[in-house]
């Protein structure tokens, strides 16, 4: 698994052994990325269950200012650690090993990603009802495209949806970052590719 551009392009990331960790595909990190490229330069940038890290990293990679990465598995924690001090990126990164939804209570951040085990499809409900008290300007959620999320939890409202064959990024924005910035609801549907 390498990282896909930036500041720390082509240089690879460890990953963990077995089915456990299953790290973002690597077309659909580029596809969140493409969308994200004019909003993650110097943003706070969440990554939530974040198994190898790769997403936070790519984040870091691409101008985010800080990455905070949120891990409830010891192991995996101190592998986003090693990436991390392998890139030379420690400075602008904090790892938390715990529970996702307990820190997300109070987390401050301009985007925040989620991606929890498929198989838990409560822990999604659970983690952007946790979001609702301190809303992010942008969450992104990668979940199974069979599995259906609600177009808004609390003032969190998806505005964009993009499949890639299993996996899916729901795209929700805090509902007063979307009307102070006049911005207008992206269609819910969007093809597989850019």
């Amino acid at each position: 698994m390498r990282i896909i551009a930036g500041e720390f392009r082509s240089r690879k990331l460890h990953s963990m052994p077995g089915d456990d960790v299953r790290p973002t595909p690597d077309k659909m990190r580029q596809t969140l990325f493409n969308i994200l490229q004019l909003q993650i330069e110097g943003a706070v940038f969440v990554d939530a269950y974040a198994g190898t890290g790769a997403v936070g990293i790519e984040a870091l990679s691409r101008g985010a200012r800080q990455a905070i990465f949120i891990e409830k598995n010891r192991a995996t924690a101190d592998l986003i650690r090693s990436n991390l001090s392998a890139l030379g990126a420690t400075g602008r990164a904090r790892v938390i090993h715990a529970p996702a939804v307990s820190h997300l209570l109070n987390i401050e951040a301009d985007i925040v990603f989620i991606d929890p085990p498929y198989p838990k499809e409560q822990e999604y409900r659970a983690a952007l009802e946790a979001l609702e008290a301190k809303p992010p300007r942008l969450t992104v959620v990668q979940h199974a495209s069979r599995f259906v999320l609600k177009d808004k939890y609390g003032p969190l409202q998806r505005t964009r949806i993009v499949k890639q064959g299993d996996n899916s990024l729901s795209f929700f924005t805090a509902l007063s970052e979307t009307s102070s910035q006049g911005l207008t609801q992206e269609p819910l549907t969007s093809p597989d590719s850019l």
